[in-house]
């Protein structure tokens, strides 16, 4: 019986892995690969912190295939190239791997298949990264669901896969002389941000969801959007990114523990599932809708006149607004590579809405810095923000700043915690401190760049001007 090579990509786990599964029933033979594809692994398609997050998963995984008799061949180069001169090396006849949805890996996936084609192998790939793919959940009509609300509720009255079992222990030895690129050759230089990073690979992605299966998910309803509360969000979206842990793993571990829990902690479940819910519905439109991959999902909002200016945005992006609540997030995202999501909607609004510059802008710093940066989420958040997105009528959702903080950080805790200016300041001017000019020159916090109320004017009239 043929080898089998299993080409690990977003999939890095040996647990509820689809393709690696089948690869290791098929054939006594596994011969599991990573290729560092340079192209794939640098801007636009990946920025510095997921690349960090990455090496380290990479890392894990080697550990984990080398406990169970199995060894990770890596190479760096183009699949196609790579791929066929592994299956020639080793004798497979075929590639398994889990699809991706974004524009550039499938066309990667199309030009594999065809590379191996023309060398008498194949391709196989198989649904891992999502619950449901762009196809399988339509509407009455046939055509794919672009609200959520209905996509959701069609979602949850399907009965959903079984993770697939743990990989088993090596059942032969692979071939001799197959070369692999040492990990730490590739190892990217890590940002700043990374000694705040959390622990990397499957092994730490199953302990952080068992923790929080055990007592935060079922707060999660309030917890969930106040930044300064601890364990108030799963902290699992890096591990989602590089697929250490699986979409049906988490979902059907939370069927347990919402079993356990009782009808108290029903809401924190239901609403953490919405969570995973709309993480797939980023996908199938983006699946659906590549265009929204750098374009907005209405395309007349692509004639928007953003009139933000340089400066602005180099103050939105280094935390110096003169609103707190924007400027926390973005100096802790700039410190750790992390955003509370509550955040990201605020400061992408305030990008969008307040500094009037494109959502495209903000995205890609999000990118660059973002631990969980994933083209389908970011472009699905940033344009829900900014108003061009899936919604039927959100142009004139705007967002203010200070009501935001008020109401998410009352205290003024989070706030405190990245701007030591305004450690001092009593809470009740903690959210407006531009209000006294007194105040700023004794903390020498920035006065605010725009005032809230005129740009919130001047953002209505740029978008009906486009929508007339």
């Amino acid at each position: 019986m043929a080898p089998i090579i299993h080409w690990f990509w977003r999939d890095l786990r040996v647990l509820d892995n689809a393709a690696l599964h089948a690869a290791y029933s098929r054939s006594q033979t596994l011969v599991p690969v990573f290729i560092w594809d340079d192209t794939h692994l640098g801007w636009p398609h990946m920025g510095p912190a997921v690349r960090t997050f990455l090496s380290g998963s990479l890392a894990a995984l080697e550990k984990n295939l080398q406990l169970l008799g199995h060894r990770l061949i890596i190479r760096q180069g183009n699949p196609e190239v790579e791929l066929v001169r592994l299956a020639r090396e080793c004798g497979a006849s075929a590639v398994l791997t889990n699809r991706d949805y974004e524009p550039a890996t499938v066309a990667r996936e199309q030009r594999v298949a065809e590379a191996l084609a023309a060398d008498g192998r194949r391709l196989e790939s198989f649904k891992d990264l999502v619950i449901w793919e762009s196809r399988e959940v339509l509407t009455g009509t046939g055509n794919p669901y672009t609200i959520y609300t209905p996509y959701a509720r069609a979602r949850r009255a399907r009965a959903r896969q079984a993770p697939c079992p743990k990989l088993g222990a090596a059942k032969s030895a692979m071939p001799d002389g197959l070369t692999s690129v040492p990990l730490s050759s590739l190892t990217p230089t890590a940002p700043a941000a990374a000694a705040h990073y959390p622990p990397a690979g499957e092994h730490a992605a199953l302990e952080s969801l068992k923790t929080f299966l055990a007592s935060g998910v079922f707060r999660y309803d309030v917890g969930r959007d106040f930044p300064a509360v601890e364990g108030g969000t799963s902290q699992l979206s890096p591990h989602f990114r590089v697929g250490t842990l699986g979409i049906r793993t988490a979902l059907t571990r939370l069927e347990t523990a919402r079993a356990g829990g009782g009808a108290q902690g029903e809401n924190g479940c239901r609403i953490w599932e919405n969570e995973l819910i709309w993480r797939d519905f980023y996908m199938q439109v983006l699946a659906n809708f590549p265009h929204v991959a750098g374009s907005c999902f209405r395309p007349e909002y692509d004639q928007i006149q953003w009139s933000g200016t340089k400066e602005h945005f180099a103050a939105w992006c280094a935390g110096r607004t003169g609103y707190p609540i924007v400027d926390a997030a973005m100096r802790c995202l700039n410190a750790t590579g992390f955003m509370h999501n509550r955040l990201r909607m605020i400061v992408a609004m305030f990008l969008t809405k307040d500094l009037m510059i494109s959502w495209q802008q903000g995205e890609r710093y999000f990118f660059e810095h973002l631990l969980d940066g994933d083209l389908a989420a970011n472009s699905g958040g940033w344009q829900w923000s900014a108003g061009t997105g899936t919604d039927a009528a959100p142009y004139f959702r705007i967002f203010n700043p200070a009501s935001q903080g008020a109401k998410f950080d009352p205290e003024g805790a989070f706030i405190r915690r990245w701007i030591p200016e305004l450690r001092d300041v009593p809470a009740d001017l903690i959210q407006c401190p531009g209000d006294n000019p007194l105040l700023l020159s004794r903390t020498r916090y920035p006065s605010p760049i725009v005032d809230h109320a005129v740009q919130r004017g001047k953002c209505l009239a740029m978008f009906k001007a486009v929508r007339q």
